[in-house]
């Protein structure tokens, strides 16, 4: 990412409920590079933030509707949605 680079971020479920946020537009900082990178940077945005990622572990991203892993660049997004696991039976 560049730091002149806005992406919108969108949050789904228990997520949003404890941003407050169902989406957000932001410019990230240089240092946030892999999704890993942006889910700890996003526990340090306030405490709301640091409630909602406390546990980066089980939190899924998707970036551009498509699921991504931890280690994921996110150079040339222009969306990340973060969710919680799915369950279904």
């Amino acid at each position: 990412m560049t730091a002149t680079t806005e992406i919108t971020l969108r949050y789904f479920a228990w997520i949003r409920e404890k941003t407050g946020l169902a989406q957000e537009r932001l410019t990230l900082p240089p240092t946030v590079e892999t999704v890993a990178d942006l889910l700890a940077w996003q526990a340090t945005r306030g405490p709301e933030f640091a409630d909602a990622f406390a546990k980066p572990g089980i939190i899924r991203a998707a970036i551009d509707q498509r699921h991504v892993k931890p280690a994921t660049t996110l150079v040339g997004a222009r969306e990340i949605a973060f969710f919680p696991p799915v369950t279904g039976g």
